[in-house]
């Protein structure tokens, strides 16, 4: 077959990827932290050990009922197992690359590491506070930012107390780190 027909892809995640997830970018490591790894672990087993054989048992009893093409409990379920055998893909290669990162190691310091919450003021002296996690981790709503993302890349490495430049559609806003906080030790 020619090589022109054939997709390469440069990463083998990304076929995988599941709607609105960021691939990982080429030669970074998959950084996570304890809680976040058992979350993805625990969907992944989940996945393997209940929906994916009760799916496979409702597609074998539609299987058996006869005509496939018109049968909505087969279709459904021949779709499903397709979406769950995708998320297992997805999970396990992820999982084969994240590198278990525990922030509560931190301590007390006050410098602004992967794991860290962050407290920092802009120029109107809007509070918001984040914590920096890995990119399967994200959840704005908690204000969970990726260690990747431009905010989190202003802010690492710098220290409680600093002003620290951050590029925003208009223009670089000024930034004061206000607290910086990592888990207590389990």
């Amino acid at each position: 077959m020619n090589k022109a027909f054939v997709k390469e892809s440069s990463n083998d995640d990304d076929e995988d990827l599941p709607e609105g997830a960021t691939p990982l970018p080429a030669g970074t490591k998959n950084y996570i932290t304890a809680a976040g790894y058992k979350r993805l672990r625990d969907e992944l087993m989940h996945l393997i050990d209940v929906e994916r054989p009760d799916i496979v048992q409702i597609v074998s009893w539609a299987a058996s009922n006869g005509d496939r093409s018109e049968n909505g409990d087969y279709l459904y379920g021949k779709k499903r197992m397709r979406e769950i055998d995708r998320r297992i893909r997805f999970l396990t290669r992820r999982l084969d690359k994240a590198e278990v990162v525990d922030p509560s190691m931190q301590g007390d310091n006050d410098q602004i590491f992967f794991g860290a919450t962050v407290t920092y003021a802009n120029q109107s002296g809007e509070e918001t506070t984040i914590t920096i996690v890995g990119m399967d981790e994200v959840d704005l709503d908690s204000n969970h930012v990726s260690w990747i993302s431009p905010i989190a890349k202003a802010l690492i490495k710098a220290r409680e107390g600093d002003t620290v430049p951050l590029r925003t559609p208009a223009g670089i806003e000024q930034i004061d780190i206000l607290e910086v906080r990592y888990p207590q030790k389990s």
